[in-house]
């Protein structure tokens, strides 16, 4: 099974967050694992409140993986459900 982490680096991590992260990866080790960010590897160690935390686990998920860097606009302007008007108090005649 893949797992899908998705718009992974929002905010900060608590300790506790950043402990079962690393026991999630460290567990899963050498299984599919889909990181999706808005953010570069390289800004997500400060969100770690430890940074022996942070190098070990950022280490195990940087260095064995293929990364996709994808720039341009956001693709949810697109996505947006279109509002439909409707003129109720139209007549006609």
């Amino acid at each position: 099974p893949v797992l899908i982490l998705d718009d992974f680096g929002m905010r900060e991590l608590t300790a506790r967050q950043a402990d079962d992260l690393y026991e999630l990866i460290n567990e899963r080790a050498g299984r599919s694992l889909v990181l999706t960010s808005n953010r570069s590897p390289v800004d997500w160690y400060p969100l770690f409140p430890n940074a022996v935390v942070a190098e070990s686990l950022l280490d195990r998920l940087i260095n064995t993986s293929h990364q996709v860097f994808m720039n341009g606009p956001s693709y949810r302007p697109n996505k947006r459900p279109r509002s439909v008007t409707s003129d109720k108090n139209k007549t006609t005649g």
